[in-house]
C-alpha cells in the first residue's frame, strides 16, 4: 500500500522546462523567479533557462523586479518540456536586460584590466632600447636587460594570446549560445545540441562582423544541414 501511494505520488509530479525572452524573443531574461503554488522555486540562468518541479495541481507564475505575471496551471500548459515566455518590459528595464545579456565588452574591459601587464607586453626591440635627446642618442638599460630575458619575454608571450584567445572564444559563447540554438531549431536532445554547437560553432570573425538577422540565419541553415549528415551517417 506504501508502495503504491509512493508510486501515485511520482507520476504526479512534473518538471517544467523552458526560457524567459523579453518581447521581442530575441535578448533571455536573467534571473527571472519561477515559483509554483506548491512551494517550489527556480531561477533563470544566463541563457534565460530554468527549470521547476511541480506536482500536476500546481500553478506556476514568473517574477521579475517585484512584478509577477499571471499562473499558469499545470495541466494547461501544453509541453512541460517546452514552456517559453516572453514579459513585456518597460523601455528602461529593456535597456538594462539588453546591456545585462551583452555585457561582453565590460567583462573584457575588466579583464584587461586584471591582466593589463600580459595584455600591455610588448618584446623589447631596438625601438624601445634607444631614446633621443638633446645630448644625442642613449640607451635604455633597464629594456636592455628585459631584451636578454628570453624565457620570461616568451611566458608572457604565450600568456597574453591565451588572454586574448580566452576573451574571443567568451565572445562567441555568449552569441552562439544554448538557449538561442534551442529556440532556433527546436531542438530539445541536449546532445544533440551539444553536438550541433561543436560542430558548426563559428568562428570569431564571423561572429562578430554578423548581424543579429544574419547570424540566426546561420544558425537555421547550418542545423538543416548537421540534420542531414546525420540522417546520411551509416549506422554501426
Amino acid at each position: 500500500m506504501l508502495f503504491a501511494l509512493s508510486v501515485n505520488n511520482a507520476s504526479a509530479q512534473y518538471r517544467v522546462k523552458g526560457f524567459v525572452y523579453d518581447s521581442s524573443r530575441v535578448f533571455p531574461i536573467e534571473r527571472v523567479t519561477v515559483q509554483s503554488t506548491g512551494g517550489e522555486m527556480s531561477m533563470t540562468d544566463s541563457a534565460g533557462s530554468y527549470t521547476i518541479l511541480v506536482g500536476e495541481k500546481d500553478s506556476i507564475w514568473f517574477s521579475y523586479l517585484g512584478k509577477p505575471t499571471p499562473k499558469y496551471p499545470v495541466l494547461k500548459i501544453a509541453d512541460v518540456r517546452q514552456f517559453d515566455i516572453a514579459l513585456h518590459l518597460k523601455p528602461d528595464v529593456m535597456r538594462e536586460v539588453k546591456i545585462r545579456t551583452r555585457n561582453y565588452k565590460e567583462d573584457s574591459l575588466q579583464n584587461r584590466r586584471d591582466y593589463a601587464k600580459a595584455f600591455d607586453f610588448r618584446r623589447p626591440s631596438l625601438e624601445t632600447m634607444t631614446s633621443v635627446t638633446s645630448s644625442g642618442v642613449g640607451f635604455d638599460v633597464q629594456e636592455i636587460i628585459r631584451l636578454f630575458q628570453f624565457k620570461k619575454n616568451k611566458s608572457m608571450e604565450r600568456f597574453r594570446e591565451r588572454l586574448e584567445q580566452e576573451e574571443r572564444d567568451k565572445f562567441v559563447d555568449r552569441r552562439f549560445n544554448k538557449g538561442l540554438v534551442k529556440r532556433l531549431t527546436g531542438a530539445d536532445n541536449d546532445e544533440v545540441i551539444a553536438d550541433f554547437m561543436r560542430r558548426y560553432r563559428p568562428t570569431f570573425e564571423f561572429t562578430s562582423g554578423t548581424s543579429d538577422y544574419d547570424f540566426q540565419y546561420f544558425i537555421k541553415i547550418a542545423y538543416q544541414e548537421y540534420r542531414k549528415q546525420v540522417a546520411s551517417a551509416p549506422a554501426f
